[in-house]
């Protein structure tokens, strides 16, 4: 899919054609492959991307993420996790390129310390927190999250952090306030697709106050016990389970609290396919495919069997409260 952009120069991005849409046509093209009697090219290709998962360093552990499994009611799900080497080599993080393998290629690039969040807005008590500072807010837990992509694939990640209500309580958001906002690293000196035009620079989400209050949302300084690798999103993200993936900001720098909802990157970039809310909902299906069905990263590869997308990726009970009364296909 970077190969796209790249003969474009990334001048002139055009939604339809936006990662998704790429990610779905090459994979078209390797089953046809296979199914012309190329299977041992395709599976070439397919054997090339583990060979970067078995080539991907890991951090190392940092005694500061030491964490006692989550005691907030469902944060964690009983299912398999996906593998360290599929969910460290499988991502999205455009400012390092727009291929799924492209950020665990590049972001080594990326410099993570010192690092600093500013609290802004309409809040009582703004502030700049260090890396340091916010590792000390409160004792870090362990969460095993399902993490849903919106062109049919799923991860599930343990993820180290807390409740991203923790901070919120602490800078006292004023009455006004209804929303935050997410702005994240944009570096172009270590980020080499900050010149793209594919997206907004610096990739901004977004969710309500009463969303960022939720105790399943997660302030997340490592996973698997690891401190962050650089492509999931180092040395702080968002991680928000019943939401799709990218709703989940990276390597944010500033948290803003807002009385009017947040224009979002992908949002900007094409309305008509991402909403604000961006909820995994199988009854709405994307305009290019279904949301119905997933398959998991790492099991069978491109042979593995569909399963059912669950309402809010598994977590309605604790989240479906968020949207009561809410016409779900108007606000998707």
């Amino acid at each position: 899919m970077s190969r796209l952009h790249r003969d474009r120069g990334f001048t002139h991005p055009i939604p339809s054609e936006i990662t998704p849409r790429t990610v779905y046509e090459e994979r078209r093209r390797v089953l046809q492959t296979l199914a012309l009697g190329g299977a041992g090219a395709a599976l070439a290709a397919w054997a090339g991307r583990d060979a970067l998962a078995q080539a991907a360093t890991r951090p190392g552990k940092l005694a500061a993420l030491a964490a006692a499994p989550s005691a907030v009611p469902g944060a964690s799900t009983l299912d398999k996790p996906t593998s360290y080497q599929d969910a460290s080599t499988y991502n999205n993080f455009y400012e390092f390129g727009t291929d799924k393998a492209d950020p665990a290629r590049n972001a080594h690039t990326l410099k993570t310390d010192p690092w600093a969040v500013e609290v802004e807005g309409l809040v009582k008590k703004p502030g700049k927190y260090a890396l340091e500072d916010l590792l000390r807010l409160n004792a870090q837990e362990e969460r095993i999250y399902r993490l849903r992509c919106v062109e049919g694939w799923s991860m599930v990640i343990p993820w180290v952090g807390y409740s991203l209500s923790e901070l919120v309580r602490r800078v006292e958001p004023l009455g006004s306030a209804k929303y935050v906002e997410f702005l994240t690293l944009a570096d172009k000196a270590r980020m080499p697709f900050l010149g793209s035009r594919v997206l907004d620079w610096p990739y901004v989400e977004g969710l309500r106050l009463d969303e960022a209050m939720h105790p399943l949302t997660l302030l997340a300084f490592g996973m698997y016990g690891e401190v962050l690798p650089n492509q999931n999103g180092a040395p702080v993200r968002l991680v928000v389970p019943w939401k799709y993936g990218f709703k989940s900001a990276k390597s944010i720098v500033k948290i803003r609290f807002t009385e009017k909802e947040p224009a979002t990157a992908w949002n900007k970039a094409a309305p008509q396919e991402y909403g604000f809310y961006s909820n995994v909902n199988p009854l709405v299906d994307h305009p290019r495919w279904s949301q119905a069905t997933e398959r998991r990263i790492g099991e069978d590869g491109l042979f593995a069997k569909k399963r059912k997308t669950l309402m809010f990726n598994g977590y309605e009970a604790q989240v479906g409260q968020l949207y009561s009364g809410m016409d779900l296909r108007k606000f998707f």
